[in-house]
């Protein structure tokens, strides 16, 4: 099965789609086919005997208790949820075992009643990620699809409906961008190629109202040397993706832009990796997937900003015609860049689309990149680096993970890792060594941002996970689009 562009359809891309309601009204319990309370450990249960006596069951440290009981003729489900508290790690913990019950439920009314206005507000947020992850299934390649009972979800809130519904409406672009973020993570190579991940982008854009324009070949060929550096080993064509989303009041008010690293597949080129895992280099575009997801979602929930994505994408394969450790390459600001790894391509690709960015004046530019293993090492697969030129920015974008629980931890910049860089024979090199790796491969793409606020993201520890559970994350996008709402 190879990506056949003349047959892309919008369908390629499927995942599970629940509705999800806010009833304004009073839960009815005898007339829902499962029904799920969220009792905090000072709540008093309500009327119904079961959901009270499977409260008083749960000991210290229980979050969950479900039974089933007869009404009407039938079984009917009932479960209680009791965070340790109503702060969101709290709650995403609690909605993470009720979503496991949930997804084999083939609808579920949930009881907000007992919260104030911002707890329901931030549960119903909570609870809609968990209920979407339960049931997000990729069987596109799968002779059987198994999916998820679940089908719809109705939250309870009588005396704050209108908050719950607000909230409601922004998870569910939330969970739009990080399903789309997902599919297209997990989309094998050969079908998930550059040609696939622009014409990807072009349908999102247009089919919520933003605008997209595709570079090729010829173009990153004249004007982007250390990106066609890592393109022209592959017999994919690359392609510069740019997205415009003019929400803001103000259309001319200075943008947004987001860069997203979306190498499709990364051999190593000419530095070859060793074979092992090697097909979990299809996840080296999560950066470009988290950017594309982001802004799609961002554009759904209609945010007022003003909001640019610029994707570099290409394949890294060595091809006969690819680069080799020593060549010396002309950035498109004009730099030249030994090569002395052909493996760290992604810092290639970025320089020029981080070049290509500033025409648009950015008021924040932010890139999102698989970039290094180095910070697997240093932060492991919970939090992703954080590095920046510019503080105000950087604390924004810690306040964002914060409050969306997409983690995230910062390293220092300092000027003495671009020593590191130094090269005999061109302005930089690609590598710093060893040591510092993660933050050298930030003090290079620094080169190419030094007159606008920028941060670096390197999601490499967390834009997926190997083993069992092998799949995209859909991170960084609760983080990305926690910072626009943020900053709109």
């Amino acid at each position: 099965m190879e990506y056949n562009p003349a047959v892309f359809t919008t369908a390629d891309r499927k995942f599970k789609k629940m509705e999800f309601i806010t009833k304004a009204g009073s839960l009815q319990p005898q007339a829902e086919d499962a029904v799920l309370y969220l009792l905090p450990a000072n709540a008093q249960p309500g009327a119904d005997q079961t959901a009270a006596l499977l409260f008083a069951s749960l000991t210290e440290g229980d979050t969950f208790a479900a039974a089933q009981t007869m009404s009407e003729g039938k079984l009917r489900p009932v479960a209680v949820c009791r965070p340790a508290g109503l702060e969101r790690a709290d709650l995403e913990k609690a909605a993470a075992e009720a979503a496991a019950w949930a997804q084999r439920q083939a609808s579920v009314a949930v009881d907000f009643s007992v919260l104030d206005e911002t707890a329901a507000a931030l549960a119903a947020e909570v609870f809609v990620l968990a209920f979407g992850a339960a049931v997000y299934r990729f069987d596109r390649f799968k002779k059987e699809a198994k999916p998820a009972k679940l089908q719809n979800a109705a939250f309870y809130a009588p005396e704050h409906a209108a908050a719950v519904q607000t909230a409601l409406t922004a998870a569910e672009a939330a969970l739009y961008g990080i399903n789309l973020c997902k599919d297209l993570g997990n989309t094998a190579p050969n079908v998930c190629t550059p040609q696939y991940l622009a014409d990807t982008a072009r349908a999102e854009a247009e089919k919520f109202g933003a605008t997209a324009k595709i570079l090729g070949k010829d173009y990153i060929r004249e004007h982007m040397g250390a990106f066609w550096s890592v393109a022209k080993g592959s017999v994919q064509e690359p392609f510069l993706i740019e997205l415009r989303w003019t929400g803001a009041a103000d259309p001319e008010a200075a943008p947004v832009v987001l860069v997203g690293k979306g190498i499709t597949f990364d051999s190593g080129g000419i530095s070859l990796k060793p074979g092992e895992a090697m097909d979990e280099m299809k996840y080296d575009m999560c950066g470009a997937a988290g950017v594309i997801s982001a802004f799609a979602a961002a554009a759904k929930a209609r945010l007022p900003i003003n909001l640019v994505a610029i994707v570099p994408t290409c394949e890294n394969m060595p091809d006969a015609g690819a680069s080799k450790p020593g060549d010396i390459v002309t950035a498109m600001n004009g730099t030249t860049i030994e090569i002395l790894n052909t493996d760290a391509e992604g810092r290639l690709i970025l320089c020029d689309a981080l070049t290509y960015a500033a025409q648009f004046k950015p008021a924040a530019l932010i890139d999102a990149a698989t970039l290094t293993g180095a910070c697997i090492i240093a932060l492991g697969h919970v939090a992703s680096g954080l590095m920046a030129n510019n503080q105000d920015l950087a604390d924004r974008l810690l306040a964002a993970s914060r409050k969306s629980g997409d983690k995230l931890w910062q390293l220092p910049l300092f000027p003495e890792y671009k020593e590191q860089l130094k090269s005999n024979f061109a302005d930089l090199q690609n590598i710093g060594g060893r040591p510092a790796g993660t933050i050298t491969a930030a003090a290079f793409l620094s080169h190419f941002t030094e007159n606008h606020p920028w941060a670096h993201l390197d999601i490499a520890g967390t834009a997926w996970k190997s083993g069992k559970e092998k799949g995209a994350t859909g991170r960084p996008v609760p983080l990305l689009l926690q910072f626009l709402r943020d900053w709109a």
